[in-house]
């Protein structure tokens, strides 16, 4: 299996019936494809939709309908289209369940670093520091490593995105909370030893007496 869907479908298992959520650009988009059976979870775009559904079949994508990132998206039956002030007000009014969003990097209190000065790596930080600020519970997806160096660092030597700590970072080798602000190691991958997640993290990780394997299989409870 390849990183991507290991981190998309642990995170999958977050989302919980009735949920409200907004996945950002990258491997967050993954997430809706591994949707828990008996779970109806509400997506919302920031550009103005919820009820986003999957990309469109080939050559029945519609020029006016796009997810934030100007990608092909479908409208599932229900769903709603509004302007850009709704959605950030239900993004600044704290009424967005969960957020998904990639990072660049995440230090060893939770902070995050997901955007660049434009032009360079990503084009900007988009509506970032509003999901970080105003989302109920956010998790980032994102890759352990790039170029052979940790993505969870001691300190962010990237622009920060928000002040407040995310909640979850889930890689492919292991998923790290940060309770009390200290990053605290959860859950680590199938074949992945504590040792490896270690060796692989630039922060400072707190490693429980007891670390389960991190759950892939989708949850069927409601």
């Amino acid at each position: 299996m390849d990183a991507q869907t290991i981190i998309a479908k642990r995170i999958a298992r977050e989302l919980r019936d009735g949920m409200l959520v907004n996945l950002g650009i990258g491997i967050p988009t993954l997430v809706a494809n591994f949707v828990p059976d008996g779970i109806h979870v509400f997506f919302q775009s920031e550009n103005g939709l919820i009820g986003t559904g999957p990309i469109p079949e080939q050559g029945m994508a519609l020029p006016w309908l796009t997810d934030a990132g100007g990608r092909p998206v479908t409208a599932l039956p229900g769903a709603s289209t509004f302007d850009s002030a709704m959605s950030f007000a239900l993004i600044r009014g704290g009424h967005l369940d969960l957020t998904v969003l990639g990072g660049l990097q995440v230090d060893r209190r939770g902070l995050l670093a997901n955007w660049m000065i434009p032009g360079k790596m990503v084009p900007g930080m988009g509506g970032a520091m509003d999901l970080v600020t105003g989302a109920k519970r956010v998790v980032v997806a994102m890759q352990h490593t790039a170029k052979g160096k940790s993505k969870i660092v001691d300190a962010l030597s990237l622009p920060l995105t928000s002040t407040r700590p995310v909640d979850l970072v889930v890689t492919e080798l292991a998923a790290i909370a940060f309770q009390d602000g200290r990053a605290t190691l959860m859950e680590i991958a199938d074949g992945v030893s504590v040792e490896e997640v270690l060796a692989a993290t630039e922060a400072d990780l707190f490693v429980p007496d007891n670390v389960p394997r991190m759950a892939l299989e989708p949850r069927t409870e409601p």
